[in-house]
Formats: C-alpha cells, sequence, structure tokens
C-alpha cells in the first residue's frame, strides 16, 4: 500500500481516479492485517465488520463517479464518507489490540479518505 498521504492541505486536488486507486488500496491492505487476526469470534466478527465498512466505501464510491445527478453523486459520496468513517472504528480496535505501526498508517490514510469524501460531498453539494 502507497504510504499516507501527510499533506492535508491539498485534500481538495485530490483527482477521481487517485481516490478510487486510495480506496482500492486501502481495502487490499485491510484485508491483509485482518488475516493477523485471532480466528475467534471476536477476531471473526471483526473481520466481517471491517471488511464490509472499507469495501463498501470504495464501492459506494465508485458508483458515486458514476452518478446520475449531483444529487445522487452526493449521496454516493456521502454514504462512502459513512462507510469509512465506520471503518476507522473498527481499525482503531484493531490497532489497540495488535499495537503495529501498520494499523496506524492505515487508519490514518482511511481518517484522510473520510476528509476527502466528506469535502467532495460538501462541495458538490454547495455547487446545487
Amino acid at each position: 500500500m502507497a504510504q499516507p498521504r501527510r499533506d492535508a492541505g491539498r485534500l481538495a486536488g485530490v483527482r477521481g481516479e487517485d481516490l478510487a486507486q486510495r480506496l482500492l488500496d486501502a481495502a487490499v491492505e485491510t484485508i491483509r492485517l485482518l488475516r493477523t487476526l485471532p480466528r475467534d469470534v471476536a477476531g471473526k466478527r471483526t473481520r466481517e465488520q471491517l471488511v464490509r465498512a472499507i469495501t463498501s466505501a470504495g464501492a459506494n464510491y465508485e458508483e458515486a463517479r458514476r452518478a446520475e445527478s449531483r444529487r445522487d453523486f452526493v449521496h454516493k459520496v456521502a454514504v462512502a464518507a459513512k462507510e469509512a468513517g465506520e471503518a476507522l472504528y473498527w481499525l482503531k480496535l484493531c490497532e489497540r489490540l495488535q499495537p503495529d505501526g501498520r494499523w496506524k498508517a492505515l487508519r490514518s490514510e482511511t481518517n484522510e479518505l473520510v476528509a476527502i469524501l466528506t469535502a467532495s460531498a460538501r462541495t458538490a453539494r454547495s455547487h446545487s
């Protein structure tokens, strides 16, 4: 996975394809890291919830890119932001369970993705 971007001031300049790639990269890295969680009930539940949330964020963003209207775009980007926000909760949990720099880097990247998606929805909404 690419290193998390630390230049938060440039969030508004992220292009659609770049954002889609970052969401996909985050999902791939999440799936890789989830394989390290214990195979107990808690690990299984955490894996299910996190993989659902992070993959949903990317899938909803892909739908937004093909939106039929600005309203449809705003709605789908907002859903993607909410799903990425939920993924943040699960990433924080994983980071506490397994203190590892990879979880921290992934949480940081996902936090930035939430900010980008939220800003995108806000900008599109204001241009309606």
